[in-house]
């Protein structure tokens, strides 16, 4: 059976690393500056109307977008998009595969150790799940550590600038975290047919804590499960998603990843090391 899409999914084919013979890596110039793209996501839960793949549908599509409106003299690369992450606080609900924060830490050092003694010097983490940044900021320091010549960015899909966030009411973009209005609108936008919108319904955090400098994200965090806060693993309200909403929200996003990898394609580590 002939397989017309191929492996590369959303990521255009000649960007599609595992495309590449040994042979084109060996002989493959200027590769200290060549720019590898990992995208990390989850397989975990987001409410009844959406798939468990969020995270990494998103952080493909956005790669693959990003990559496709690239330059073509710059040279970058997207591997394999990792799908299973760190997802224990969605752990209460069917369907989450979770990998414990060592294993996949394990993983990541091992992609970039492979990846450093291939010749490439720059390498991107594109993490698409909220509940997993602090292991690819330690992935990337533990690896600088390691190969000192060796450029590491643990880099979160959704942090880039100029994000419509005006799209969202104030509510939505303070505590629509989890399959909200955000996630919605894209997944409507990359994969329609997978969205179930007679399954959306809206419910928001629960029980937090008031008039308390302590609250679920930010500054000063509570540990928490999605189940302390949410009945249905929904933060958010997904009924107000819409394709136009996320055809906006992947444009922004595609527009800030082709900077960040220019970026990182012109970035050079500083070293004031040299100077003492």
């Amino acid at each position: 059976m002939v397989v017309e899409d191929g492996m590369h999914s959303f990521i255009p084919p000649d960007r599609f690393f595992p495309y590449l013979t040994w042979t084109e890596i060996q002989q493959m110039p200027n590769k200290d500056n060549v720019v590898l793209l990992q995208p990390v996501g989850t397989i975990e839960q987001h409410g009844p109307h959406l798939p468990l793949v969020v995270d990494a549908a998103i952080a493909t599509a956005v790669m693959g977008k990003a990559t496709e409106r690239l330059e073509p003299d710059i040279p970058a690369y997207v591997l394999p998009t990792l799908c299973y992450g760190k997802s224990n606080e969605h752990w209460h609900f069917p369907g989450t595969v979770t990998l414990s924060a060592h294993t996949l830490i394990a993983t990541l050092m091992e992609v970039g150790e492979s990846l450093y003694r291939a010749g490439f010097r720059k390498f991107a983490l594109v993490n698409g799940h909220g509940g997993q940044p602090q292991i690819m900021e330690i992935v990337a320091r533990d690896l600088h550590q390691r190969y000192e010549d060796f450029m590491v960015f643990p880099l979160f899909v959704w942090r880039v600038p100029n994000l419509p966030i005006d799209l969202l009411t104030s509510k939505e973009a303070e505590l629509g975290i989890h399959a909200g209005d955000a996630e919605t609108s894209v997944l409507l936008s990359i994969l329609p047919d997978q969205v179930r919108m007679e399954q959306a319904a809206t419910e928001y955090p629960q029980e937090l804590p008031q008039s308390s400098v302590l609250s679920m994200e930010g500054q000063l965090p509570f540990a928490w499960t999605t189940r302390d806060l949410s009945q249905s693993g929904v933060l958010g309200d997904p009924t107000v998603a819409t394709k136009e909403k996320g055809d906006r929200f992947l444009e922004a996003l595609t527009t800030g990843w082709v900077q960040v990898i220019q970026d990182i394609y012109h970035f050079q580590q500083p070293k004031a090391w040299k100077k003492i």
